[in-house]
């Protein structure tokens, strides 16, 4: 009996063995691409997945580099602005129309000239309104002063009376506790003393009573100025000691600065202020208008603080009379020909040649077209340096070994711009770029991509097009930005029209912004920003179509992919449900675990939900092998009494829950959860027992390798979780009067009991999160174990009342 049963162990890790090295295939290729993972896809496709990095990376720099170094395959080396290396004789009579200096002539013809100005009389009307509200808000302020109790000059001088309604309220006190003695030596020449000294001589010269009466009219003035200071509160532009210049003027200075204000206004205005006029020069203006005028330098640069402060732009572009004035200047601009008779010198050895000169190089054939390799070369370096850009910030971003089928496809979503722009049709692919490389990689990778190929496209048409290169850009840099935030084709198909949108806005703003006859430009203009804004939305359409095709064909997640992978009515989670529907509960309950911690640490909550579902689905290769399937029955593993045997159906559940996703084309990304959710985890209940047997048995063998999970370990902080919270689950549900503080004792043993074990190793989870997830934990359970109130057992027997 002993000897088969040793025959029986050796025989399994044999079958383990061989097992291993066939079908083992995550621990070195679960984030590369083989002939196994590929499953059925075309031949030529696993030949470019085989291609080794270096190749692919050749292959991206010459074909980009091929495609936007076109421009220098025809490249004239006698071109205008270099040297002849000799005397060159025209063989013929010629005369050609030179259309660049042509086209260049009437563009700066028309661009040049400044436009024509017209008085915007709502605006001047506006700044006269204000200036009058200030006016009104100076004269409400000066009649309140008026209401206040004459006292006589010969009492207190004007100055004085003037000076005790606006000083603060500390200096009154003083000033009225000092009344008994007179102002010392230093204070006499100030306004301090000189008040002092004035109400001392009215005092001595009348009774209490009117002495008394004096200082309450005092008082009246304070509170009167106080509340008029209120109203000119929101004069900014003054500070307050400007301001009680315009309070301390008497009724006819008051009149004639008031005239002088709407005067000068007026004036300013007529002579209108156009766009752009620098501040100081306003003020200089207003200055210029003030100049002798016989005023105070504080009250002059009280009006000039009113007044510049609110003048404001009041002249506006004629539209219509500079776009005439622009059309009949370029009108009168001749077409540019350059002629010259046979035999005669078109440029001399060692001149500097023109454009005329080049033109007639060219069309007689003289200038030396041929490839500039230099040109060549720098689309060349170009390119290289942005490829190396981009794959530093993807390799950082994505956080994981980048894919060949990646590399390839960022080939191909970055070829495909400056191959459209090589039949100048006007538009290029760039928003549908920034769309679909935001859902696959996100909106860091997506803005570098576009942002880089944007570039590499600018070089390779210079300054032709860049209008609706510009608009593209823009277009594609909200479509990366903005995509891979959303969970819905609906909201993707809003995005759309956003795109185009922003493509038609941004292509009239440059044509507008890069054109001073604005006039001019409506007729053409509009409609060319709808063809953008077309053009836009139907990129952004093209891309919503085919992002389905390309996240099958290169393996790719989205967070819309995701939600239709985690919808329960998919049949293998359907499956799931019917045939293990045990399983189906735990898979619940760890789904919500995983998805808060996995919230909380900012993980990918949509992949993390996903992959909880699916992780697993192979229990469904033996249901009532696991215990949560067996509704209370009779154990499988008590009838089969074979701890070796019962490791393998427990192990089973991984490889076959491989083989079930691969044949329904379940991502890498979810595939991935299935075994790293498990890790080498030992397989402790079956484990210990067949050591209780080896006790009993000494020619038993025990290898912990033969209850130990296959692995790899966690390779992603969503794997982690979810291996943390398969290990809880269990546990957590069996708790039901626990307390708080016990379920966390029970969570962080287990944690530390994987951390132990090195299971966490590679996964980036640090160890300072554990108590963090650990909180998560138990607060999802103590909401799925809350209590609810006992009904009284009458209350469960009424019936309800007719």
């Amino acid at each position: 009996m002993k000897t088969l049963q040793s025959i029986s162990q050796t025989l399994k890790r044999w079958q383990q063995t061989y097992n291993n090295q066939s079908h083992q295939e995550y621990p070195q290729q679960s984030y590369s691409d083989t002939d196994q993972n590929m499953g059925t896809k075309p031949k030529w496709f696993k030949f470019i997945c085989k291609v080794h990095p270096p190749v692919m990376i050749l292959l991206s720099v010459t074909t980009i580099t091929g495609v936007i170094s076109y421009r220098y395959y025809n490249q004239p080396e006698l071109a205008a602005g270099t040297i002849a290396p000799n005397t060159i004789i025209a063989p013929e009579d010629g005369s050609f129309i030179d259309y660049q200096t042509t086209e260049e002539l009437r563009r700066n013809t028309r661009n040049g000239l400044l436009p024509t100005l017209k008085q915007d009389s709502s605006s001047t009307d506006a700044i006269k309104g204000v200036i009058r509200e200030r006016l009104e808000k100076i004269q409400q302020a000066r009649e309140i002063l008026l209401a206040n109790p004459e006292i006589d000059s010969g009492i207190l001088s004007l100055e004085i009376q003037q000076y005790l309604r606006a000083t603060n309220e500390t200096q009154w006190r003083n000033i009225v506790e000092n009344t008994d003695n007179l102002a010392t030596l230093s204070e006499a020449n100030s306004l301090f003393g000189q008040a002092i000294e004035q109400l001392i001589a009215y005092q001595q010269g009348v009774d209490e009573g009117q002495f008394d009466n004096l200082i309450n009219q005092i008082a009246i003035h304070r509170s009167n100025y106080q509340v008029a200071q209120s109203l000119l509160t929101d004069f900014s532009e003054i500070t307050d000691t400007n301001k009680r210049e315009f309070l301390d003027l008497s009724e006819q200075q008051w009149r004639e600065v008031r005239d002088l204000v709407n005067r000068v206004t007026n004036r300013i205005l007529t002579q209108g202020i156009p766009i752009g006029l620098p501040e100081a020069i306003r003020i200089e203006a207003v200055q210029t208008h003030l100049s002798n005028r016989s005023l105070s330098p504080s009250l002059e640069e009280a009006l000039v603080s009113l007044i510049s402060s609110n003048l404001r732009t009041n002249l506006i572009t004629d539209e219509e009379a500079t776009r005439v004035r622009a059309e009949r200047a370029a009108e009168e601009i001749e077409t540019i020909v350059v002629t010259i008779q046979a035999n005669e010198t078109i440029v001399n050895e060692g001149q500097q040649i023109t454009q005329a000169d080049f033109v007639l190089l060219d069309n007689f054939g003289l200038s030396r077209r041929s490839v500039n390799w230099g040109g060549v070369l720098t689309s060349g370096a170009l390119t290289g340096g942005a490829l190396v850009v981009f794959m530093a910030i993807a390799t950082k971003r994505t956080q994981r070994r980048l894919r060949r089928r990646d590399q390839f496809l960022w080939w191909l979503l970055s070829i495909s711009v400056p191959v459209i722009s090589l039949f100048d049709v006007g538009y290029n692919s760039l928003p549908a770029v920034g769309f679909l490389m935001s859902s696959f990689y996100g909106p860091v990778v997506a803005v570098a991509h576009v942002s880089l190929t944007a570039g590499l496209t600018l070089f390779q048409t210079g300054t032709l097009g860049w209008q609706y290169l510009a608009s593209s850009y823009a277009s594609s840099i909200l479509a990366a930005i903005i995509a891979s935030r959303l969970r819905s084709r609906e909201e993707l198909a809003f995005l759309g029209g956003g795109v185009g949108f922003t493509q038609g806005t941004v292509y009239f703003v440059v044509t507008v912004a890069s054109n001073a006859a604005i006039g001019s430009l409506w007729y053409a203009i509009i409609p060319g920003t709808l063809w953008h804004g077309a053009v836009g939305l139907t990129y952004g359409v093209i891309a919503l179509g085919i992002s389905p095709y390309l996240e099958r064909f290169f393996d790719l997640i989205t967070p819309i992919r995701l939600a239709e992978l985690s919808n329960p009515n998919r049949p293998l989670l359907k499956r799931l449900a019917t045939e293990a529907p045990g399983t189906f509960q735990h898979t619940m309950f760890v789904s919500s675990l995983a998805e808060a911690a996995a919230r909380k640490l900012n993980c990918n909550v949509e992949l993390v939900r996903a992959g909880t579902l699916y992780h697993d689905i192979g229990k469904m290769h033996d249901p009532l092998g696991f215990i949560e399937n067996q509704m209370g029955g009779k154990n499988k593993h008590d009838q089969i009494n074979d701890p070796w045997e019962s490791a393998d159906i427990i192990k089973k559940h991984v490889s076959e829950g491989i083989l079930m996703a691969k044949r329904h084309g379940l991502p890498q990304a979810i595939r991935n959860f299935i075994p790293e959710h498990q890790g080498t985890l030992l397989i402790s209940y079956f484990y210990y027992q067949a050591k209780t047997q080896a006790e009993d048995n000494p020619d038993i063998a025990i290898d912990e390798t033969n209850f130990r999970y296959d692995g790899p370990i966690p390779q992603s902080r969503e794997t982690g979780i979810v291996m943390l919270a398969d290990g809880c689950e269990a546990a957590l549900r069996s708790l039901n009067d626990a307390t708080p503080e016990q379920a966390m004792a029970m969570v962080n043993k287990i944690f530390k009991a994987r951390w132990r074990d090195h299971q966490l190793d590679d996964c980036g989870l640090r160890y300072d999160e554990l108590p963090i997830i650990a909180e998560v934990f138990i607060n999802v359970w103590q909401q799925f174990n809350h209590k609810r109130i006992v009904y009284p057992k009458g209350a469960l027997e009424m019936k309800t009342s007719k």
